[in-house]
This record gives C-alpha cells, sequence and structure tokens, in this order.
C-alpha cells in the first residue's frame, strides 16, 4: 500500500493525512530525506489501527505507528509539567488541529506540513520564509520546553549553515540550568549529528553565543582565551585554532573518530597555568587524561575515546617527525601503528593542527607505511635465521632503523 493509497483510507474515515517536520523542510531545500514522518488529524488512535490492523504501535507516551516502512502519529500537543526532556503531558487525538500539533515544534523550519493529498504547504509561522532568509528560528514560548532544543538548534546551525536569530538564543541561554538534566546519550547524538556536517565548529559557536557551553562541554570551553604563541598560531586562541581544526578535518575524513580526536587534541592547553601563556609545556600528556574523562561524561564510543587519546599524547611529535632521531622515528611509527588511529588519522590531525600555517605539512604516515611493509618480521627472521621474540624484535628495530637512515641520506 502507497501513501496515496493510506490517505485516501484515512479521508475516507473522516481524517487527514500530512507529511510533517524535516521531511517537508529537507523538500523545500531539495535536500536528501531518509526519515519521512506522517501527522494524522480527524482520527483517534483506535480508529486508526482499525483502518490499518497491521500497523505496528510504538511509543508509551502517545501512539505512533510503524506502516509500511513509515511513522505516522496522532496529532497531539504537549504541556510541561517538570523539569527536563521527558517530562511532558502530552494531549493527543481527533480533537486536536494540526496547527495545535505543529505549534509545539521547535523551530519554524521544521513546522511546516504538507497535505499528502492535495500537496498544499501549511506553513502558519513562516518556516519557508525563514529557509530562503537562512535563520533558525523558535516557533513559539513552547520552546522553552525542552532543553534538548537548545543542543538541537546548534546542531541545526551546523547542518544547514543557517544563523540563529537573537530571541531564539536568549531561549536557549534561559534553559541553561535545565541542560543538565538532560540525558549523556541525547546530548551525545546532537554532538554525533554536528560533527558529520561540513562545518561543525557552527555547532560549538552558537552554544558559546547561547552562554551554554560549559555545560556538556567545558573541555573546549576552557580552551577560550588560553593563549598560544603568535607566530605559530595567527588565529588567536587555543579555541579558535581547534575549531579552525575541526572544520579543516572535514576536508579530509568523513570518519567521525577521526574528527573527534582532531576536536580534542589540545585540550590539554585549557589547563595550562595562565602564567606560563603563550607557551604550553607538558600539554599533550595533561590532554590524555582530559581525553579520557571528557569522553566518559559524553558516552563517545569507546573507539573515539581511544584515538582520541592517540591525538593528544601524539599530535606533538608527529610534528617534529623529520627533526627525531632515526630510532626515535622508527619507535613513533610503530607504536602509532599499532593504535586505533593509525598512522593515517594521527597524520590527518597533524596536517589539520599545521593548517594555515607555512610550514610543509609531514608525511609521516606514507613514510612509516613503507618502512613497515618493507622490513618485516617474516624477512627479518629469514634473513638472520631467528626465531619469535626479544632477538627477532631488536633486529627487526635495527633493520628498520637502518631503512630510515637509508631514506634520510
Amino acid at each position: 500500500m502507497d501513501i496515496i493509497e493510506i490517505a485516501k483510507k484515512i479521508e475516507e474515515a473522516g481524517g487527514r493525512l500530512y507529511l510533517v517536520g524535516g521531511a517537508v523542510r529537507d523538500k523545500i531545500l531539495g535536500r536528501k530525506n531518509y526519515d519521512e514522518d506522517y501527522c494524522v488529524t480527524g482520527l483517534s488512535g483506535n480508529e486508526f489501527i482499525k483502518l490499518f490492523p497491521l500497523a505496528k504501535i510504538q511509543g508509551k507516551s502517545f501512539p505512533v505507528f510503524r506502516l509500511e516502512e513509515k511513522e505516522f502519529a496522532i496529532a497531539r500537543k504537549e504541556k510541561k509539567v517538570g523539569l527536563g526532556h521527558k517530562e511532558f503531558e502530552i494531549i493527543y487525538g481527533k480533537e486536536i488541529s494540526l496547527k495545535e500539533d505543529l505549534e509545539r515544534r521547535d523551530i519554524t523550519i521544521n513546522a511546516m506540513a504538507e497535505d499528502v493529498l492535495s500537496g498544499e504547504l501549511f506553513d502558519y509561522f513562516g518556516g519557508k520564509e525563514d529557509l530562503r532568509k537562512g535563520v533558525i528560528k523558535a516557533v513559539s514560548s513552547h520552546f522553552a520546553e525542552d532543553p534538548l532544543r537548545v543542543y538541537r538548534v546548534a546542531r541545526f546551525s551546523a547542518v544547514l549553515g543557517f544563523d540563529v536569530d537573537d530571541k531564539t538564543i536568549d531561549m536557549m541561554k534561559k534553559l541553561k540550568s535545565e541542560l543538565l538534566y538532560l540525558s549523556k546519550e541525547r546530548v551525545f547524538e546532537e554532538f554525533k549529528k554536528a560533527l558529520s556536517s561540513n562545518k561543525p565548529s557552527i555547532f560549538f559557536d552558537v552554544l558559546r553565543k547561547a552562554d551554554v557551553l560549559d555545560v556538556h562541554f567545558k573541555p573546549i570551553y576552557k580552551l577560550i582565551g588560553a593563549l598560544q604563541p603568535e607566530k605559530y598560531h595567527p588565529e588567536g586562541d587555543s579555541y579558535n585554532h581547534t575549531m579552525i581544526c575541526l572544520d579543516k578535518s572535514c576536508e579530509y575524513t568523513n570518519d567521525l573518530k577521526i574528527r573527534f580526536s582532531v576536536l580534542v587534541h589540545d585540550l590539554g592547553k585549557g589547563e595550562t597555568p595562565k602564567q606560563e601563556y603563550p607557551h604550553h609545556f607538558g600539554h599533550e600528556e595533561r590532554g590524555v587524561e582530559i581525553v579520557k574523562k571528557f569522553s566518559y561524561d559524553l558516552g563517545v564510543p569507546n573507539a573515539w575515546k581511544k584515538c582520541g587519546i592517540v591525538a593528544a599524547r601524539e599530535h606533538m611529535r608527529g610534528g617534529i617527525f623529520n627533526k627525531m632521531k632515526p630510532s626515535k622515528k622508527v619507535e613513533f611509527i610503530e607504536r602509532v601503528d599499532k593504535s586505533y588511529l593509525g598512522l593515517d588519522g594521527l597524520q590527518i590531525v597533524v596536517n589539520c593542527d599545521k593548517g594555515g600555517r607555512t610550514e610543509e605539512n609531514l608525511d609521516f604516515s606514507s613514510v612509516g607505511k613503507r618502512c613497515l611493509e618493507t622490513i618485516t618480521a617474516e624477512e627479518v627472521a629469514k634473513k638472520h635465521n631467528l626465531k619469535p621474540g626479544i632477538e627477532l624484535g631488536k633486529k627487526l628495530h635495527e633493520e628498520r632503523v637502518l631503512w630510515i637512515k637509508n631514506l634520510t641520506k
């Protein structure tokens, strides 16, 4: 049964079917959308299930029906009854109008509906015009009822490259105290989507403007004002440097664990005593513990955390690879190659770290991989008639050091 057939059955029963939310927004923008959500007006949940007995009911607070791989929700409105993201009284049923359903939504560009049968657009709150202007704006005062919307706004701003209007920023500021009631899973999901965008720095810039960056992203917040040597960092403080690096990473990779590694590589600078500015001696080792705690607090995947730790600990060594002695180069290559981040991943971190500077990027990744592929344990064991063990390990290291020496002659 296609969507038109479903809509006609709903119409015959006295209801109406609308495509709503992000699917309408993306259709207007010409963007691909993977989720189609529908709103049903004029029918109760019981009437819907009688029409479509094969529909599966989802949701505890209000009925959402899964049918033909699409979601159908009975029109509803909400009333906040407590703190946090979940404390709502849900009112749903055939008496709820489309406008009432759309009014409870977060931002105007997500509060439009399209009649499935007629194709008519219902835009009570100016969403289409805000799409044209490239602005994110709260639908109504109901925005303040859900603190998760603070992170959703920042995420949409990053994904779409839209500005956030001042009134909405003010609403976000007032929700600061409620952000701690959010689960880290919810926060991480918005952060993850922002990290997937082409310019994730916007996510953090919006949170900074709304004065909420220090709630769930305090290690990033602490980079603000952490001065760096102007000779090497004309871009300004450690926050600006990190944001430039993060956006640069998007030119290299779609791998989110590597983008995360770029984000956290300099977190140790946020804990540098101010009297040491603009230098940040030892920030690599300080950064390791900060990355561990930040990863736990945000609930990032374990692989992300492990990659971030490598980025914090090793990025400075990667930056001086050409100045290392051959033995140190081999130690570095072998150590990083075995890590979760790997040579290619750390190379991206270092390239981004050096972005905007005149110094040429160091290609330790290709040199390292050639070294490891050329000088293998199997070949060294055969050449020197050695069995696996300490002696083979020493000889393997020596042969690789010799290879590096010959390479740089």
